[in-house]
């Protein structure tokens, strides 16, 4: 399991030094977010004036260095799987990669064109849709040598579901998840640090989710009537590893007062990666719970405009996203983002819970 350590501690080691000479190498430029012009209604955000943004750069590197890295030293130390890259851990960080890519244009537009709402939303819609549908074409491909893809046609709770969609409908299926996704930690990228950390806490549940299936999968010979049939699960957690690892290091920057924000080059990567890790590691129902954070804000933007049309003009919250509801109410940015931790700490609990049980009640 030393390509898990390897991963987790270079890519923590890569964004904790690499973050600062970012900041360093944007500020001499003069390049930092546009903020929204403060109005009526809206948080006074203007101290982040002049914060520099597209840290998510750094995040990508660092989960592809420490990808790279983990495959490289410990090829000899690890059992089958670890020494070699797999089409399974290529396929996420492709995903990430993607999408972050098409966060990195939206930052682009909105620190190098000063226009605070980046990307057209069809333009954006357009670059999120091709790589979600790649993503999920791919995956439906290269079966390892039991036959077994990297995703799987059925719904999957902790497991496939026997809730069977084929193949049209799992590609849809697949970038409605990928959407939703990073979507939802584009919506909780609103207050310093609190995206990142919940982040980690998710990601980490997924490091322990690919050690589980690995130790109990379908392939071993002595796996139980409780096996995991999914495909490269160590390959899996050594990709949440990085994922931590990195959301780790830039949390160091990224904690109040945010030396940098990760942008939308950042949030739409790791979105993208929590998706494709519920999708190959057949926990697609599990990120409701494990996601649980992502899944109240984005939710409360949702119930927020519908409302709106619903009552007339009327509001639900005195701002949606929901953290900007409780800043209106007078908490302090610190206080929400510790709180909403906390949160995010209890759905990750209940889902890794949710996990073990189903698999104690199987076995």
């Amino acid at each position: 399991m030393i390509s898990i350590l390897v991963a987790g501690a270079v890519s923590l080691v890569v964004a904790l030094f690499g973050t600062p000479w970012l900041i360093r190498i944007l500020r001499r430029q003069g390049y930092a977010q546009a903020i929204r012009d403060v109005g009526e209604g809206y948080p006074d955000h203007e101290a982040k004036r002049g914060t520099p943004s597209m840290g998510g750069v750094v995040i990508i590197a660092a989960v592809l260095s420490g990808y790279a890295a983990a495959h490289l030293v410990a090829g000899v130390s690890d059992p089958p799987g670890g020494g070699e890259p797999t089409v399974s851990g290529l396929l996420v960080l492709g995903l990430m990669t993607g999408l972050g890519f098409v966060g990195f244009l939206d930052d682009y537009i909105k620190i190098f064109k000063q226009r605070s709402l980046g990307l057209r939303a069809r333009t954006k819609l357009g670059g999120q849709t091709v790589t979600a549908l790649a993503f999920g074409i791919l995956a439906l491909r290269f079966p390892d040598a039991d036959g077994v893809h990297p995703a799987s046609t059925e719904i999957s709770f902790i497991r496939d579901t026997g809730l069977g969609l084929g193949a049209v409908l799992t590609v849809v299926w697949i970038y409605f998840m990928v959407a939703a996704a990073s979507n939802g930690v584009n919506l909780t990228d609103g207050l310093d640090g609190l995206a990142t950390g919940a982040s980690v806490m998710t990601f980490a549940a997924y490091v322990l989710i690919g050690v589980w299936q690995f130790g109990n999968n379908c392939a071993a010979s002595d796996a139980g009537t409780g096996c995991y049939e999914v495909r490269d699960p160590l390959d899996l957690a050594v990709v949440a590893a990085a994922l931590m690892g990195a959301c780790f290091g830039f949390l160091w920057w990224n904690a109040s007062p945010a030396r940098i924000f990760m942008g939308d080059t950042g949030s739409l990567a790791l979105g993208g990666a929590l998706a494709g890790l519920a999708v190959l590691t057949r926990t697609e129902l599990l990120l409701v719970l494990l996601g649980g954070l992502f899944v109240l804000i984005t939710l409360s933007v949702v119930l927020q405009v519908g409302w709106f049309k619903l009552s007339g003009g009327k509001r639900l919250f005195r701002m949606a996203p929901l953290q900007h509801h409780f800043e209106l109410a007078g908490w302090g940015e610190v206080t929400i983002v510790i709180r909403f931790w906390i949160v995010a700490g209890l759905f990750v609990a209940a889902g890794l819970g949710t996990f073990y049980a189903e698999w104690v009640s199987g076995s």
